[in-house]
């Protein structure tokens, strides 16, 4: 599908049943709840979909359940990266042999802390191997190093890299906005630059907000469209506080808390990542205003 129209993707939560697997049941409410409110696109098998923690067999079956469930209505992006080259080429190219998959999202390999040099090495080494276009993912707080402006903007040029998926701040996304190819598709992936990120001119942003706000992150990039700024800006104010309550305690929990407390059943976290506890749902609840 046109990922071009795809304002605003949904990284998805992976749903888990009470006995702590992957459940499809709730993985079809989930998607039609998201569809039905706001979101343009799922990235789905990503941080937030807690992928550390799902086996490779796990993975290929929630991704072609995705697409599965999803029918075409939006484009699906699927998380594939690793910290080791050759593994996160043969691992996407088992992902795209899933008939529906649009691209995948290769994260800046971790713990090994490439240079830039070696980023620019790796990036190209998966493009040139894959038979799935690429997001390359650039969030320094995960990774422990940051992808320059200069290297994204020397990858953009390579045919099969297509978009960024970018987490370090409104001054960077404006080079990358402006040093890039007018087709290469930049988003934010840090819900509180969301209305930044568009008045730059990006693409749009790659959420977790938007499991709970999708329909109102949509309102404000129309009433960017429409010209009315001061709209927009009243609506950012009031998403930021509830975006930033959205990460008061390590990710997914708090969201997770929050679809289940609205009756989306998504269950809890694997470990190490922890549910919230009844009180601090109740807190997030109330900063949420669900």
């Amino acid at each position: 599908m046109d990922l071009k129209k795809a304002e605003i993707i949904t990284a998805m939560v992976t749903p888990f049943a009470e006995d702590g697997a992957v459940s499809y049941s709730r993985l079809e409410k989930l998607i039609n709840y998201l569809l039905e409110n706001g979101s343009q696109g799922i990235l789905v098998s990503g941080t937030t979909g807690e992928t550390p923690t799902l086996t490779e067999a796990e993975k290929l079956a929630l991704i072609a359940e995705t697409v599965k469930l999803a029918k075409n209505r939006v484009p699906i992006i699927a998380g594939t990266g690793s910290n080791s080259t050759s593994a996160t080429i043969e691992f996407t190219n088992k992902v795209a042999k899933i008939k529906g998959v649009d691209a995948a999202l290769v994260v800046v390999p971790y713990y090994n802390k490439p240079d830039q040099a070696g980023m620019i090495a790796h990036f190209t080494a998966v493009a040139d191997k894959s038979e799935l276009p690429l997001f390359i993912y650039n969030i320094p707080g995960r990774t422990g190093v940051t992808m320059e402006v200069e290297t994204i903007a020397k990858l953009a040029k390579n045919p099969n890299i297509i978009g960024l998926k970018d987490c370090t701040g409104n001054v960077n996304l404006a080079r990358i906005v402006s040093e890039t190819p007018d087709d290469f598709l930049v988003y934010t992936g840090e819900d509180a630059d969301a209305l930044a990120a568009k008045t730059l001119g990006a693409q749009g942003v790659i959420s977790v907000a938007a499991h709970l706000y999708g329909n109102e992150i949509n309102e404000m990039y129309r009433a960017v469209d429409d010209g009315q700024y001061k709209k927009a800006g009243a609506l950012m104010c009031d998403l930021t506080p509830k975006m930033v309550a959205v990460f008061s305690a390590p990710s997914p929990s708090p969201v997770k808390a929050a679809l289940n407390y609205k009756g989306i059943e998504v269950g809890k976290c694997r470990l190490p990542i922890l549910p919230l506890s009844e009180s601090r749902t109740e807190e997030l609840v109330k900063k949420l205003g669900i």
